[in-house]
């Protein structure tokens, strides 16, 4: 046993100058004998990591002012609350490449004294860029996890409100926080997705997306099953709800778990909108989705197969705008929504002024010149064009994304088989969409399984005294938000 611990010592130790000499090869690296009277003090640390008026003004001082006997006399002399005196050497290298300061007693320390001066650099608090609001909060997320959490703990101070910290990828040690309310939560949801994030076998996590690409039940589906919102309001109302956030240290984005399919097309504006206008709201962005994904392939569909089932006067128009175009349906549908796709790219990858410029003047000349042409036909423009709006309408990004490649299966099946193929590719989606699980939980719920509850909050927005229920989806613990047993209408002064 002695020489099993020996030798247990003697690798750590071995391990400890391994990766102190791999630190001291980087030009950041600096270490320097500080003198106070006849003793001296070791300080090292990594200079990008670091903030120097922390060590000056912190650390310094306050050294030179005790009497350097031992670690635990400079530990308490050091007004810093995150400090200690590491027993594993091998944390050593960990917590100076976090941003602490090494300070030991001699040239060769057999104990450390590890002290935290981390240099936080991140932007201000800004109005969000994707689901921006004309009404409600402005605040949205930004790259600071610390920042984050304030952000999510100003809304929600209670004591019930849980964080536990993870740390994922090899190389990029990524900081990731699951949040929470312990009283509220389903136990089984939180401890499925520390789960997952434990068992992430990755050497980098650069941002959230990431995360909801591992952990998703089903990797090989283009539907998100995880929501990601830039917003903190969205964040904490989730949370009160029984739902898990999961926030990534350097992400703008939080991911909310477990998570349904009408989420996606809510916007959390609709919140803040009388009922009545939120839910026609809401409709309106549902038509436009269903629009946006089958009136193409409807359009191939018919001029294909059924161009019977056309009336005679709208059949003359169809005739005049396709006279001068030589190819089918399918192409000229192709050709137009790889168009759009090009000119949608195009804009998002330039400088935003140029980026707008090209998306307008593009569209407009690209859409002319193709008429005139002869390559497609100025309704079918129309269509297109009116398809792609709608698409524009799907509050999370993500889902935009997978709408926008959806399209394309119908547009073959519809070529394929007419109007039969297209109720054959929904029928292959509705399955799909069905099988599908966000952390185990239903995807298409309120329809399957169906539950009447969750409908006051899925298509439509029931007022708020119509919720007093959590919903259904999340399995929480407590599934009042209030009692209507136990509510009292109070009177005006004047009744």
């Amino acid at each position: 046993m002695l020489f099993k611990k020996l030798f247990q010592d003697q690798a750590s130790s071995l391990s400890y100058s391994t990766s102190l000499q791999q630190l001291k090869k980087s030009n950041d690296f600096i270490s320097f004998e500080h003198k106070v009277g006849r003793h001296s003090v070791y300080i090292s640390y990594i200079r990008s990591l670091i903030n120097p008026d922390i060590l000056h003004r912190d650390i310094l001082p306050y050294i030179s002012e005790v009497t350097l006997k031992n670690l635990e006399s400079i530990k308490a002399a050091i007004p810093i609350e995150n400090k200690l005196i590491p027993t594993n050497v091998n944390e050593i290298s960990t917590k100076l490449l976090s941003g602490f300061i090494m300070i030991h007693l001699t040239n060769k320390p057999k104990e450390v004294l590890l002290v935290q001066a981390e240099l936080k650099q991140s932007r201000q608090v800004d109005i969000p860029q994707i689901e921006f609001s004309v009404v409600g909060p402005k605040e949205a997320f930004i790259e600071s996890i610390d920042t984050n959490i304030h952000l999510i703990r100003k809304r929600i101070p209670s004591v019930k409100l849980k964080i536990t910290d993870l740390t994922v990828g090899k190389i990029s040690k990524t900081k990731i926080a699951v949040v929470y309310i312990e009283e509220i939560a389903n136990k089984e949801n939180v401890n499925t997705i520390i789960q997952r994030i434990n068992e992430i076998e990755f050497d980098q996590i650069i941002d959230s997306s990431y995360i909801t690409q591992i952990i998703s039940d089903n990797h090989n589906s283009p539907f998100p099953q995880l929501l990601d919102t830039e917003r903190p309001d969205r964040a904490a109302a989730v949370l009160a709800e029984g739902k898990i956030i999961v926030i990534v240290d350097g992400s703008p984005h939080v991911l909310i778990g477990p998570t349904t399919l009408v989420e996606f097309f809510s916007a959390f504006e609709d919140y803040f909108l009388n009922p009545h206008i939120a839910s026609i709201f809401r409709l309106i962005r549902l038509f436009s989705v269903g629009f946006s994904l089958l009136i193409t392939p409807i359009y191939v569909a018919v001029l294909t197969h059924h161009f019977e089932l056309i009336p005679v006067d709208l059949m003359n128009t169809l005739v005049t705008s396709r006279a001068q175009v030589p190819l089918p349906p399918l192409l000229e549908a192709i050709f137009l929504e790889l168009t759009i796709e090009l000119l949608r790219e195009a804009g998002a990858r330039l400088p935003t002024k140029v980026g707008q410029t090209i998306g307008i003047v593009g569209g407009i000349v690209i859409g002319t010149a193709s008429v005139e042409a002869g390559l497609t036909s100025n309704v079918l423009l129309i269509i297109v064009a009116l398809a792609a709006l709608g698409s524009f309408t799907t509050p999370i990004y993500q889902m935009g994304n997978t709408i926008r490649l959806v399209r394309f299966p119908f547009l073959i099946f519809a070529h394929a088989w007419g109007l039969v193929g297209i109720v054959i590719c929904f029928m292959f989606l509705l399955t799909h969409l069905i099988r599908l699980t966000s952390l185990g939980r239903p995807f298409l719920e309120p329809l399957y399984p169906p539950r009447l509850s969750d409908l006051k909050d899925a298509f439509i927005r029931m007022p708020f005294t119509f919720q007093s229920k959590r919903p259904l989806a999340v399995q929480s613990k407590n599934r009042y938000r209030f009692r209507t047993d136990k509510a009292k209408k109070n009177k005006d002064i004047d009744e």
